[in-house]
């Protein structure tokens, strides 16, 4: 991410600190998360949605949603996907950073404001 946003690891991370309060790590993990629990939503497995997602495995998906969210990932599919009581804004994420799976939009986003 740093090479892509063109300045170097230590800054990308106080850029992240600064503007969003993270750090690019756990950003990235909160893009998948999301990412994941929309695919859950559109039916896919536990296995096709940590995959896709970026996550990887089931074990990695697991725990991210017990981290994040307290739940596991088939207790979330359970409950929302027949409710269908998820609220999503597809411009802005939960995190409040507008995300749409382009490395430029962390950039715009990291240097929003003048930022340096």
């Amino acid at each position: 991410m740093a090479r892509a946003a063109a300045v170097s690891p230590r800054h990308l991370g106080r850029l992240f600190h600064t503007e969003l309060g993270t750090t690019p790590a756990r950003w990235v993990e909160r893009v998948r998360l999301e990412r994941a629990q929309q695919l859950l939503l559109d039916g896919h497995s536990v296995t096709s949605s940590a995959r896709r997602s970026g996550l990887g495995s089931d074990e990695t998906l697991r725990r991210a949603f017990t981290r994040h969210l307290g739940t596991t990932p088939t207790a979330y599919r359970q409950r929302f996907a027949t409710t269908g009581t998820v609220q999503r804004d597809a411009q802005t994420s939960a995190s409040g950073t507008e995300y749409d799976g382009n490395k430029r939009t962390v950039y715009r986003t990291l240097h929003r404001n003048g930022g340096s």
